[in-house]
């Protein structure tokens, strides 16, 4: 691959700004910066959070000229990333780059038909018994077959990958990083993937079926040291209230925004802003994975800010999850499950957080649980009011009571604001583009 800048038309979508001075990024050269700063070689800071631990994360920042790459395309993208194996690499992305440009339609199996596929499912014919099965199950499988080689991109180890300017990131595309250890991403604009064959389930949900669909933002499977930094997630163009409905159900196209799984370890989430979406994080998918999760799955999440999100920020199986200094924003409105979920084997230490409620939200449903497991969540601040997370839950539902004290105590903190002030501070500085 002899070419190292590569030019094409993107779109994109601009972030406000409020109180932190914009990041402009070169639009020149081999290295993102900003006046001074090359966001390329920047490493993650000493105990900051778990993927500080042992060696630290570095990503590409060694690269060498012939491993640094600006894209503009998907397809440049997913080129750059198999450039150079597991060499030290920097990629910037330059613009909104589209994974799904030709719309869902190019990746349709020959023969399959919508229509066709609602008439044969429908439960007044097909019942709720059974899964689906069958000719055009079978298309429908091909076409969502079709799509996953076309939007997925695989990381590989010791790769930094950074948006240029404040408007830049990946449409619709998934960042798979499976297996890899030293991995950075920052300052990127992702639109979460559509799924666009999702599968209809008849006996899901108390065989009142449901729609699943596939596909995270970003999935980090089995890899360790991984920074996620000063980024934006959202639904973006296609929020769940879009959607259609079909069998009297919602027609989901959305899955996770970050997944950390199958024994992935020591990853630091920091500074993001995470924005209308359902099923927002998940530490840990699996009650039956103690094998490859239990003793892993440690992630530390600060200064990161939730709006507009439903459910799993995050639920976490199995992990030591360190979460401090975030906001979570509940609007009025909104549908609204829960903030943190606690299941198998977790220990969570919640603290320093603070949230805002929607008039009428209690705050007995910021904890939910799933599986007994004790957790830590102490200096919590709620609409301004310090806040017995665990108290006020176990007070308004005692069926559901949680254990308070998670056996372990966070080390690995850089600066720790007073939960009075983190709505100021995380509103103006996390997301893309907010780099100060």
């Amino acid at each position: 691959m002899n070419t190292r800048e590569w030019h094409g038309h993107g779109m994109g979508r601009a972030a406000a700004l409020v109180g932190c001075t914009a990041l402009v990024l070169s639009l020149t050269g081999t290295a993102a910066q900003a006046g001074g700063r090359d966001l390329g070689r920047e490493v993650l800071a000493a105990r900051d959070g778990w993927a500080s631990q042992g060696t630290g994360t570095t990503g590409g920042s060694a690269a060498d000229a012939q491993h640094v790459y600006t894209v503009t395309t998907w397809d440049q993208f997913r080129a750059a990333l198999k450039d150079g194996g597991s060499a030290p690499k920097i990629i910037k992305v330059k613009g909104m780059i589209d994974a799904v440009s030709q719309g869902c339609e190019a990746f349709e199996a020959e023969g399959y038909d919508f229509q066709k596929y609602l008439a044969a499912y429908d439960p007044a014919v097909w019942g709720h018994d059974k899964p689906v099965s069958g000719e055009q199950e079978d298309l429908r499988a091909a076409s969502a077959a079709n799509q996953d080689k076309a939007i997925k991109a695989t990381v590989p180890a010791n790769t930094t990958i950074v948006g240029v300017g404040k408007n830049s990131g990946i449409l619709g595309g998934s960042l798979q990083i499976r297996g890899v250890d030293n991995v950075i991403l920052r300052n990127l604009t992702i639109e979460a993937p559509v799924d666009c064959f999702p599968q209809w389930d008849p006996t899901d949900d108390n065989k009142t079926g449901a729609w699943n669909s596939e596909y995270d933002g970003v999935v980090v499977y089995g890899s360790t040291h991984v920074w996620i930094d000063h980024n934006t997630l959202t639904d973006g163009r296609h929020p769940d209230s879009s959607l259609p409905s079909y069998f009297g159900k919602i027609y989901q196209q959305h899955d996770g925004l970050v997944d950390v799984v199958r024994g992935a370890d020591h990853v630091t989430v920091s500074w993001n802003s995470f924005e209308d979406h359902d099923k927002t994080m998940l530490i840990g998918n699996s009650d039956s994975a103690a094998a490859t999760d239990a003793g892993k799955l440690r992630v530390t999440l600060h200064h990161n800010r939730f709006e507009g999100i439903v459910e799993r920020a995050p639920r976490v199986r199995f992990g030591q999850v360190d979460s401090y200094n975030n906001h979570f924003v509940i609007t009025k409105g909104q549908k609204f499950g829960y903030v943190y979920g606690i299941g198998k084997d977790s220990r969570l230490v919640a603290e320093h957080n603070a949230v805002t409620l929607a008039q009428g939200i209690s705050p007995a449903k910021i904890l939910k649980k799933w599986m007994e497991a004790p957790l830590t969540a102490t200096d919590n601040y709620v609409n301004g009011k310090l806040t017995d997370l665990i108290a006020v839950h176990n007070a308004e539902i005692p069926e559901e009571t949680l254990q308070s004290g998670a056996g372990w105590t966070p080390t690995l903190r850089t600066k720790v604001h007073s939960p009075k002030a983190v709505p100021g501070i995380v509103d103006a500085r996390s997301g893309a583009g907010r780099l100060c």
